[in-house]
């Protein structure tokens, strides 16, 4: 079994279909997301899945959900999701989806950042800021920074970029109390989540939270939660300021494809089993590490 590219479900109907996730109607309350193996880089969906990543995914997120929930309510229902599709679906749902409520989404990606690296670093150089937020002068690759900052970016469709904006265009679009909510939560998201990864071994550099609002105008997380598909994790023993540190992400898939040549314009070239499987194996260290 090589991965599970894409999903048809003979029993419930295909809502939306996202770089990594399918969406199901279930009723106007509920609605089935299943992580596929699909892995994008570059914002380019590749042709080859990498193996059981939709199932790691699942289980990391659901982790993470259980662990802060005292933080912000989540979009789970608690619902099994074998019990709301017929059996011969079973096969493409099995650990790898969840029974999530429809939300309203807040059209942002909530992006907090603890430490200089990727983009943000690549501004810093540039403008000694990052989205706006003027940072110390002096700050190396991959240095701690003073305080978690909230960088928000847009939400792009499927194949275009996200693009990173400042805190007043943040407000613009989504009103100055949800700004102000959606950051302060994403944050204390983020601390909480950092703390304990520190015990474990991993550094969470960065990460991606989606929120949405329910019937009430409660705000609530959803999507997923700090996946190596959404955030930055480095093993704390090999951390070094002033270079990249190696991570447990798609970065395997990422600089193989830096390497090919490839103008990172679809489509991508194939990328060789023996990688996806590295990657793979990237992706359950951080689980196992996580999680136990």
């Amino acid at each position: 079994m090589t991965g599970l590219n894409t999903t048809h479900l003979k029993s419930l109907r295909k809502i939306y279909s996202g770089k990594v996730r399918d969406l199901y109607e279930i009723d106007d309350q509920r609605m089935l997301m299943i992580a596929t193996d699909r892995l994008s880089a570059f914002d380019v969906i590749l042709d080859d899945p990498i193996p059981a990543k939709g199932q790691i995914l699942t289980a990391i997120s659901n982790f993470w959900f259980d662990k802060l929930k005292d933080v912000v309510p989540n979009h789970l229902t608690g619902d099994q999701p074998e019990d709301v599709v017929a059996a011969e679906d079973l096969p493409q749902v099995e650990g790898r989806a969840v029974v999530a409520k429809r939300l309203k989404a807040v059209p942002i990606e909530a992006v907090v950042r603890g430490y200089l690296a990727g983009s943000g670093w690549k501004e810093y150089q540039q403008s000694g800021s990052v989205c706006g937020i003027p940072l110390p002068a002096g700050l190396r690759e991959a240095d701690k920074l003073p305080e978690p900052i909230f960088t928000p970016s847009t939400k792009a469709a499927v194949g275009d970029h996200d693009e990173n904006i400042d805190f007043a265009q943040c407000e613009a679009i989504v009103g100055k109390a949800l700004a102000a909510k959606v950051r302060d939560t994403a944050i204390l998201l983020y601390q909480t989540a950092a703390a304990y990864a520190a015990t474990r071994g991993i550094i969470i550099c960065d990460t991606k939270f989606e929120f949405g609002l329910d019937e009430n105008g409660t705000l609530t997380l959803m999507d997923e939660a700090l996946t190596p598909d959404s955030s930055r994790f480095w093993p704390a023993d090999s951390y070094q300021p002033g270079s990249n540190p190696p991570s447990f992400d798609k970065q395997f898939v990422r600089d193989w494809l830096e390497a090919s040549g490839w103008n990172k314009q679809a489509p991508a070239p194939a990328v060789p089993l023996d990688v996806r499987e590295k990657t793979a194996a990237k992706y359950r260290e951080a689980l196992e590490r996580l999680a136990g």
